[in-house]
């Protein structure tokens, strides 16, 4: 029982780090980012190549983020800023966008499957389990990701700017806020946060251009669930990742699959705000 409840929590962490770039992004743009999974896989490429031209961990992952962030900066500047009066022609354009980073990865590194060594080797003795020690460190970087964030919203002028934007933007204008630069930014942080997700998942899993799209419709899911809350969103996160790891554990790993669906599925029809305003 011990291992199921250390896979939940990971799986949790790996989820958290996800979804909370499709978070902000949707919080502050009303959209959703459906380009997201592809930033993942962005992130797992960028972290192939540096591993591969012998970069440390600590710089893999920054250049994973950065990779991502300019991404998303780019897509913000071209595409998106266009289309924040038009939600559905955002969504469509921005699944268009992800099948082409996607077959531009395919085009640069192939079809082939290819695998990333983990920077953290062994286990760890936890209550006499020898449990994955990179695992271990995913809880640690999620609890960074969800400390860096709330930090960012509360203790900077852009956090500030941002939940200003989020509340009511015209009239963050009309004091001054520039919510044009606001979602540049925050679209090149959610792009960021789903490139540094995919580098930190790649010791886990193997490296493909469509290793995002499995991740995309339970961030989704997840984020809907959560009303726009990023502690209700950790929460959800550690209660349907959970389920998740319990229904692929002592039922079916494809039913387990769709457990984040199902059950966000459920709540949304019950309490189509999310819980956020429970």
């Amino acid at each position: 029982m011990l291992t199921i409840a250390l896979d939940a929590v990971t799986t949790a962490a790996l989820l958290f780090i996800i979804s909370s770039g499709l978070l902000i992004v949707f919080g502050v743009m009303k959209i959703i980012n459906f380009a997201h999974a592809a930033f993942v896989t962005v992130g797992a490429y960028a972290a192939l190549v540096g591993t591969r031209l012998g970069l440390p961990w600590a710089l893999v992952l920054p250049l994973a983020f950065a990779t991502g962030a300019a991404c998303g900066a780019l897509t913000e500047a071209t595409i998106v800023r266009r289309l924040y009066q038009r939600p559905l022609d955002a969504i469509l354009a921005t699944w268009g966008l992800g099948t082409v980073i996607g077959q531009l990865v395919t085009l640069i590194f192939g079809r082939e499957v290819q695998f990333v060594q983990a920077p953290i080797t062994g286990t760890i003795d936890l209550f006499g389990l020898d449990y994955s020690a990179y695992r271990i460190a995913m809880i640690a970087a999620a609890v960074i990701v969800a400390v860096a964030f709330t930090g960012l919203l509360s203790g900077t002028r852009l956090g500030l700017s941002t939940r200003a934007v989020i509340m009511n933007e015209m009239l963050a204008q009309g004091l001054g806020v520039d919510s044009s630069r606001v979602r540049l930014v925050t679209f090149a942080l959610g792009s960021g946060l789903a490139a540094l997700a995919g580098a930190l998942i790649t010791p886990l899993s193997s490296v493909d251009p469509n290793m995002g799209l499995p991740w995309l419709i339970s961030a989704f899911m997840l984020v809907m669930v959560s009303g726009g809350s990023l502690p209700t969103l950790a929460v959800s996160c550690i209660v349907l990742g959970g389920l998740q790891v319990i229904v692929s554990t002592f039922v079916n790993p494809i039913l387990g699959g769709l457990t984040i669906a199902i059950c966000a599925a459920i709540v949304l029809r019950i309490r189509p705000e999310g819980f956020a305003r429970a």
